[in-house]
């Protein structure tokens, strides 16, 4: 049941991370993993979905937004959006501008599907690399 409980929480704390709410899926996953490191590929697997729908949502609210609210983003974000397209999602695990810029991809109408596949690949990235180090540095 503590697992489960542990996955748990990493799962929303990966969504509310991903979206404009405060979150520390980070944190969360540090823990789980040095609580019970033979949970890694699991707490991986959930913290990638949990922040990639997170993520997802944001894309969704942008797209509902109508066009006279464009000032209300980062000039930016908009620019980066509209320069590199979808793999401009790879970027979305960044402090602050990570959490524009699926909105901002949703607001332009990017191609959600690539959208969906830059966004997971750029937030599973992110958390190997933390379990790698975490791993790493519990021995």
């Amino acid at each position: 049941m503590g697992d489960t409980v542990s996955l748990s929480a990493l799962f929303v704390s990966a969504f509310t991370s991903a979206t404009l709410l405060p979150g520390t899926s980070d944190a969360v996953l540090v823990a789980v993993l040095w609580r019970n490191p033979a949970l890694a590929w699991q707490a991986l697997a959930v913290a990638t979905l949990g922040n990639s729908l997170g993520g997802m949502l944001s894309y969704g609210l942008g797209r509902l937004l109508p066009e006279k609210i464009r000032h209300r983003f980062s000039e930016k974000t908009v620019q980066y959006c509209r320069r590199w397209g979808a793999p401009v999602l790879l970027l979305s695990w960044l402090p602050l501008l990570g959490d524009a810029l699926p909105f901002a991809a949703g607001w332009l109408r990017l191609n959600w599907r690539q959208s969906l596949c830059f966004l997971i690949l750029g937030k599973f990235l992110r958390y190997l690399a933390l379990m790698w180090i975490t791993l790493a540095a519990a021995g």
